[in-house]
């Protein structure tokens, strides 16, 4: 009868089992579902626990099963204080030092337990195939052994059961299979873990934000936000640079170059443009016309000291890349100089000098050089000075000699395909052969903005490669402290600063003694005074940037000083001409500024008027003025004519019959096609024949050249 009743025992434990299985299937069916749909939430408690509560009318009764089937449990597993017994497994020192509730909440954080499918509760009696059965279910791969002391009470032991289903929520619908819904059975590894290696943690990485290039990193670090900023924007803007825009980012690059202080919008600028000329792949001449363009707009909107400083940084970075040899990096730097030659930046003395630099060494790299920039601007420069050119060619020509006569290593520099290319070039070059490169379309329309931004005054003249490889930077005018870093002695700086101060002062004296009473004047004065020659001058008037109508005291001022002199100098008229050529307005001007000159001839003193005679025969015949400016004058009225008149226009004629005969009909040519000149002509010729023939003979032959050409009405030039 006792048998009995343990066999029906362990049939409803069987029959439990199975009714567990099919409740479990729906159950994890169920948390699919639930996890499909989004923004639901997972109820407080499990279908297990629902199960058990159900299942489960008499707590204490089941109470009391439960730990008497987890007595025998622990029986059968071998569990001593809490610890498995058998064979070591490496686990039980991976719990050493943690509570229960630690344990649990360890596992509950980083959902690395799972939970055990089903309670079994196994008395002494129940066979070994469903002990076996039950005990296949077990997963002893990945999984970590939960620990409950044999004692602990049931209330306490769900709570805790409760707890380890909530943290696996996310794991809930993979990991729910029972013991009995795994086909066949789990084999279990033994795994050593080393205590020390268990208990270490890997260091956490430090990450210090974003990542900055090495060769980066010393700037990055001496650099304000302010001026990275602004230094990443001006990065954007170049990289979209091209022929289509530059008019508009060079604006803009303006814009943003008058933000900040100068010096730092310059360094920046700079730096850039020449990183992207010379960093990176092989570079055409399509790309350096464009930063050259650019380069040159710049300068003309925010002054000439942009483009200094920007070609000093290009010498210094052609040098430094010289020494590594990188031949690509400089290609990339003597294209760039070739275009801010040809648009109008640094004169073909810049780039001669450049070339005598490589002729002198003339190596495989030198010869490459020498060939970009012949190819590039080499017939610019041809028509810019012939004779540099000249001289440059005999620097190449010396070079070669001295190659030939050294060793055999010479010879083989010599016969090289890339050097006799060279010299071909040179030869084509020297006897133009060579086709001078035709603009495109781009091109034409950017060389008519930088037209419009006066480009031209933005020219630095007598700028040499030496000077800007200078390590003394000895005349570097664009860089601040040129005059002390030049010197040590501060006692010649503190001279030359009085001897500049006191001419300055001398220079204010003359100005107030030649009724220079306005400002304007009184620069315009001390520029011409003061010019080193014609060239200076012009370029220093034209920076004078007089506004409205006081430009016109330019000439008036020039006159004057020509007229004040005690020997003539044809400097004036030279200053004259290159400022007649440079402004129509000057020439109007000029021609105002005699005719108020001719109303004072009577009381004029002798030298004043041999000087003014002599300007306008000089004016004339550079063809600046025409012979049309004598129209205001009365040769028909002999009351006009007082003896002061007749000697200042004697003495003109006289001038202007001292040229050669070609010049002499040309000048009188220009009044004879012009019909409503006819009264002037007259009065020339009865004026010359009556005033200067009959009181100088020699001048006769050179009267009837003139006779000649006031006759020629077709107008044909000689």
């Amino acid at each position: 009868m006792k048998r009995k009743s343990k066999d029906l025992k362990s049939k409803d434990v069987v029959q439990r089992g199975i009714e567990l299985k099919s409740k479990d299937d729906h159950e994890v069916n169920e948390l699919k579902m639930v996890k499909s749909k989004k923004g639901l939430k997972r109820s407080s408690k499990t279908k297990f626990e629902e199960y058990l509560e159900m299942e489960m009318p008499n707590s204490d009764m089941l109470a009391q099963e439960d730990l008497e089937s987890e007595r025998k449990l622990a029986k059968k597993l071998k569990v001593k204080g809490g610890k498995l017994g058998g064979d070591d497994d490496g686990l039980n020192v991976l719990f050493e030092g943690f509570s229960d509730d630690e344990a649990l909440d360890r596992s509950s954080s980083k959902k690395r337990k799972e939970k055990k499918s089903v309670e079994l509760a196994i008395e002494d009696d129940v066979s070994d195939d469903f002990v076996s059965e039950v005990s296949e279910g077990e997963e002893c791969t990945e999984t970590a052994v939960e620990e409950i002391p044999a004692k602990a009470p049931s209330r306490k032991r769900r709570k805790k059961m409760k707890s380890v289903l909530q943290g696996q929520e996310g794991e809930m619908a993979g990991e729910s299979e029972t013991a009995l819904d795994v086909p066949q059975p789990s084999e279990c590894h033994d795994v050593e873990v080393p205590l020390n290696e268990s208990l270490v943690k890997a260091p956490a990485t430090e990450r210090g934000g974003k990542y900055v290039a090495p060769h980066l990193r010393a700037r990055a670090r001496n650099e304000s936000e302010e001026q990275t900023r602004m230094r990443r924007r001006i990065r954007g803007l170049l990289n979209r640079l091209s022929e289509s825009n530059v008019e508009s980012i060079t604006g803009e690059m303006a814009t943003l170059f008058r933000s900040v202080s100068r010096s730092v919008s310059t360094q920046i600028i700079t730096e850039e443009v020449l990183a992207s000329c010379h960093n990176g792949p092989r570079g055409n001449e399509q790309h350096a016309a464009v930063f050259a363009a650019f380069v040159a707009g710049m300068a003309s909107l925010v002054g000439m000291d942009f483009s200094a400083k920007l070609m000093a940084l290009l010498s210094k970075i052609f040098e430094e890349e010289y020494l590594k040899e990188d031949n690509l990096s400089l290609r990339n730097l003597t294209l760039l100089l070739s275009y801010l030659c040809i648009f109008g930046v640094c004169s073909s003395d810049l780039i001669y000098d450049f070339l005598i630099m490589l002729s002198k060494r003339l190596t495989e790299i030198d010869v490459s050089t020498i060939l970009t920039v012949l190819q590039c601007c080499g017939m610019k420069i041809r028509g810019d000075d012939p004779a540099a050119m000249k001289n440059f060619i005999l620097c190449v020509q010396n070079r070669v000699n001295e190659l030939k006569a050294s060793s055999g290593d010479g010879e083989a520099k010599i016969n090289g395909k890339r050097m006799e290319f060279m010299l071909e070039t040179i030869c084509d070059i020297k006897n133009n052969k060579k086709k001078p490169k035709e603009d495109t379309v781009q091109h034409t329309r950017i060389k008519k903005w930088l037209q419009k931004l006066r480009v031209e005054d933005i020219l630095i003249r007598g700028l040499k490669w030496s000077k800007l490889i200078d390590p003394d930077k000895k005349g570097q005018w664009w860089l601040s402290g040129d005059m002390a870093s030049a010197t040590d002695n501060v006692e010649e700086v503190a001279n030359t600063i009085d001897k500049e101060a006191l001419e300055a002062q001398k220079m204010l004296e003359l100005a107030a003694k030649q009724r220079m009473n306005t400002d304007a004047r009184r620069a315009i004065f001390c520029v011409i005074m003061s010019g080193e020659d014609y060239i200076d001058a012009f370029e220093k008037l034209l920076r004078l940037d007089l506004p409205g109508k006081q430009d016109r005291d330019i000439i008036r001022v020039l006159v004057e000083c020509c007229l004040q002199e005690k020997v003539f100098n044809k400097y004036y008229t030279v200053l004259a001409t290159k400022l007649c050529e440079h402004d129509k307005n000057h020439k109007f001007t000029l021609q105002y500024c005699l005719w108020d000159h001719f109303k004072e001839l009577d009381s004029m003193p002798l030298l004043r008027s041999m000087h003014l005679a002599k300007f306008m025969a000089e004016m004339v015949a550079s063809f600046t003025l025409s012979l049309a400016v004598l129209k205001t004058v009365e040769w028909s009225d002999p009351q006009m004519l007082s003896p002061k008149r007749i000697m200042h226009f004697r003495m003109l004629f006289e001038a202007i019959f001292e040229y050669p005969d070609k010049v002499i009909w040309n000048m009188f040519t220009r009044i004879a096609v012009t019909p409503e000149l006819e009264t002037l002509r007259q009065g020339v010729e009865f004026f010359i024949k009556e005033y200067v023939v009959r009181s100088n003979k020699k001048v006769n032959e050179k009267f009837k050249v003139a006779k000649k050409a006031l006759n020629n009405i077709e107008g044909v030039l000689m």
